[in-house]
């Protein structure tokens, strides 16, 4: 960089700049650009230095804002992605078994599963087009427009004729919640200060909620307004409890749509930064500090005086920058920034590889695990509707201190890769662990203890991947996590399909899934813990 450009006049403004040495002034103190993010996630060679820099301006000004209203009300609105994430899929194994009208829905034989491969399709389209849109057109909008889609389709789904209609419905609301914690968990994230950055491992605690919600739910309607387990046919008008629980879901997700608006969200200032809009994106900054009561020194000056230091090498001309971020909508510029650097690479193929053996592992568990059981005791043998929601209950319940304990870990020492290492590896022994159960007791205990270990590894998982992707590819990033996790999760349905599911071999094919992982895990190169969300 020349002196000529270095002696050029810069807007009045807090940040300076020595454009001779690549250096800034931030909050009065220079320093250079590459001490400007040392001990950060990120270095200068990761992505664009004048993002980077800027980016770092802005979490430094939500630091000083700290946690407070915007943050406890983003709490609540946000985790209502995380409980939809984990109650629809529940919802879909609820109401599996009552699809068994003569004059109704009911599956072919042999085709159940085609219900289940219906919804992981849905997820895997949801997955990839909201979070790609929510680094394009933005969070809000995604923020919005999956619990809609949701709801209105879940409603829709509960008036089924038959079992192809239910499939397709079913695709279509699993289409919104597939979008639910890729967009939910950046918006959320990026409003957070760094040192706040643990709860959204906590999070997942809504994520328990969701899985308590369905089985409350289904209590009430499935159980009492269904066909009689004893009868030998099963008629339509006998039969409404799974269409009750499907309107009352949908009901609920349109609920908390509505209560979305009852408290206003913005659009993530980082998404404004990473669009080239530093005006929208401090001005967001000062309506987030002006909901907490705060005060806070940040003006656009700030950020233009990080133009003036060329550190791309490139002028800022507003007209050239935004048809740029048009004319990258076309070109993949976004997936192709997740592996723009070496060490980004890695962490990227990395943390979407792990996503995807987690997508096959759980569903193979899920389908193979009655079968396995029926042949060892009476540990699968049916049990009272009581017994049978009790169970259902106590394991879901276990999954709200898991989250709790998740919270808890990634702020020790070992970290969010150790803390996702251990609960892997332990989710996977007593997967294991869980063939071994001959009573209906013994295999309560078991699956309390895989819940228990699974949801902190969910807990964490959801919190990591975003943190490990800047705010300009977070969406994408994690959406393509997600996708492969539903890929593969397609997978676990058309096996049971075609495959002998008496056979023990996908059971324990998933536990060292898991356990793979788990060490897997070891190789990641980023620890976000007590670093800023860039």
């Amino acid at each position: 960089m020349s002196t000529e450009s270095a002696e050029q006049q810069l807007p009045p403004s807090k940040t300076e700049s020595l454009a001779e040495n690549e250096k800034v002034k931030v909050k009065d103190t220079s320093v250079e650009l590459g001490s400007l993010l040392q001990g950060e996630l990120y270095d200068i060679t990761d992505t664009n230095k004048t993002y980077l820099a800027k980016s770092k301006i802005l979490s430094d000004a939500i630091d000083e804002i700290g946690f407070g209203r915007y943050q406890t009300g983003l709490f609540f609105v946000a985790g209502f992605g995380w409980l939809s994430d984990n109650a629809w899929p529940v919802a879909t194994g609820l109401i599996l078994a009552r699809l068994n009208e003569e004059n109704g829905v009911h599956a072919p034989v042999g085709r159940a599963p085609y219900l289940t491969l219906a919804q992981n399709l849905g997820l895997l389209a949801g997955a990839l087009f909201w979070s790609l849109s929510s680094d394009i057109i933005g969070r809000r909008w995604a923020f919005n427009l999956t619990f809609l889609i949701t709801g209105i389709f879940a409603v829709i789904a509960g008036a089924s004729p038959n079992f192809a209609a239910i499939g397709v419905f079913n695709a279509l609301w699993s289409f919104g919640v597939g979008g639910n914690l890729p967009v939910d968990s950046a918006i959320f994230l990026e409003a957070l200060p760094s040192r706040h950055q643990w709860l959204l491992t906590v999070m997942s605690v809504w994520w328990a909620f969701g899985q308590i919600i369905a089985n409350l739910v289904s209590w009430g309607l499935i159980a009492n307004y269904s066909c009689d387990d004893s009868s030998t046919i099963c008629l339509k008008n006998n039969n409404k409890g799974w269409r009750y629980f499907l309107f009352t879901m949908g009901g609920f997700t349109l609920l908390m749509f509505l209560a979305r608006f009852a408290f206003r969200v913005f659009e993530s200032p980082k998404f404004h930064l990473a669009r080239g809009d530093d005006v929208k994106a401090v001005e967001t900054v000062h309506k987030i500090a002006k909901i907490n009561g705060k005060e806070l020194d940040l003006s656009i000056e700030d950020l233009q005086a990080i133009d003036e230091l060329h550190l791309d090498g490139e002028e800022k001309v507003s007209g050239n920058i935004l048809l740029k971020e048009r004319l990258a909508r076309f070109n993949l510029t976004h997936i192709r920034e997740c592996f723009g650097t070496k060490k980004l690479a890695i962490s990227s193929s990395l943390v979407i590889f792990t996503w995807g053996l987690i997508g096959l592992a759980f569903p193979l568990y899920n389908a193979f695990l009655p079968y396995y059981l029926e042949t060892r005791g009476n540990a699968n043998a049916p049990l009272s509707v009581h017994d049978t929601y009790r169970n259902s209950l106590i394991v879901s319940a276990v999954g709200v201190p898991g989250a709790i304990v998740a919270g808890f870990l990634v702020e020790l020492k070992i970290g969010r890769k150790g803390t996702l290492c251990g609960s892997l590896i332990l989710t996977g022994v007593f997967l294991f662990a869980s063939t071994t159960a001959k009573t209906s007791n013994a295999n309560l205990g078991w699956n309390c203890a895989f819940t228990f270990f699974s949801n902190i590894m969910y807990g964490v998982l959801y919190a990591y991947t975003p943190e490990v992707f800047f705010a300009k590819i977070r969406g994408t990033g994690i959406g393509l996590a997600a996708s492969f996790n539903r890929v593969l999760g397609v997978f676990a349905p058309i096996i049971a399909i075609y495959a002998d599911l008496t056979t023990s071999a996908p059971i324990f094919v998933s536990g060292a899934l898991f356990i793979a992982s788990g060490f897997l895990v070891l190789l990641f190169p980023y620890e976000p813990r007590g670093k800023a969300s860039l």
